[in-house]
């Protein structure tokens, strides 16, 4: 098992149940306790879980199936995607990470003439029937809470494909840059973020100045921020300094 795979099902497993012993997370990942240890010193200073005597607790955010989270900030979320979806131009090929916010993107899609490359399942199936997209699937490990295809295979199909823009989601953002919850999913939007042209970020404003699990990517690296009417003055000129270009979407 790879050790972003291992921590992450640690982390998964604690969450599920609020408190693992040491032994339980032995027997489920199958390496010893010298390893389980440092993985949970790894996961403790994330703040994702706390160490306690023979085990860890979880106190991070819970990361809430699809269905849930895409009921958080709706009204926001819909704005920026309708706003995103105006930007991209017939016969673009574009690419959508998994994600709420992405998939209304993918839905304000529908009726244009495109190529959308996607590792998400509820994209690829609210798009599949679309006869004016060509849809290209990454595949990979699937992530059951998400229905989002991540790790090495999706990385190797990755290596295949060159788009226009990618549009990508995340679980916060500070000004060290972008995080998500998913140790996994980062190594896999890292490989997505090499292969666009330009690399834009879909966010509502409550997740800035917030982090997630695991570092993305600085801020440097994207060309543009889509976001709610939310943002403050302040995040206007972090994402200004960094060369990030603000686009303030409608409501």
């Amino acid at each position: 098992m790879l050790l972003d795979e291992r921590r992450h099902r640690i982390l998964q497993t604690v969450e599920n149940i609020g408190f693992a012993s040491l032994q339980d997370l032995v027997e489920q990942t199958g390496v010893s306790e010298s390893t389980i240890r440092r993985d949970l010193e790894h996961l403790d200073r994330s703040g994702h879980i706390r160490r306690t005597r023979g085990g860890a607790a979880y106190v991070g955010e819970s990361l809430a199936d699809l269905a849930e989270r895409g009921t958080r900030a709706l009204s926001e979320k819909q704005a920026v995607a309708k706003t995103v979806a105006a930007m991209i131009e017939e016969g673009e090929a574009i690419l959508l990470d998994g994600g709420t916010t992405t998939y209304e993107v993918a839905r304000h899609l529908i009726g244009k003439s495109l190529q959308v490359v996607t590792n998400s399942l509820p994209i690829l199936n609210l798009l599949a029937n679309e006869p004016d997209i060509e849809l290209v699937a990454i595949g990979g490990y699937l992530y059951p809470k998400t229905g989002v295809a991540l790790g090495p295979v999706a990385m190797a199909s990755l290596a295949q494909i060159h788009v226009r823009r990618l549009i990508i989601s995340v679980g916060g953002v500070t000004e060290i840059g972008l995080f998500n919850s998913n140790t996994l999913l980062v190594e896999t939007e890292r490989r997505m973020m090499e292969v666009a042209e330009e690399v834009v970020v879909v966010t509502d404003s409550g997740k800035l100045g917030h982090r997630a699990l695991a570092h993305l990517a600085p801020l440097e690296q994207v060309d543009r921020v889509v976001v709610d009417a939310g943002i403050t003055d302040q995040w206007r000129t972090i994402f200004a300094d960094a060369g990030v270009e603000v686009t303030i979407a409608e409501s």
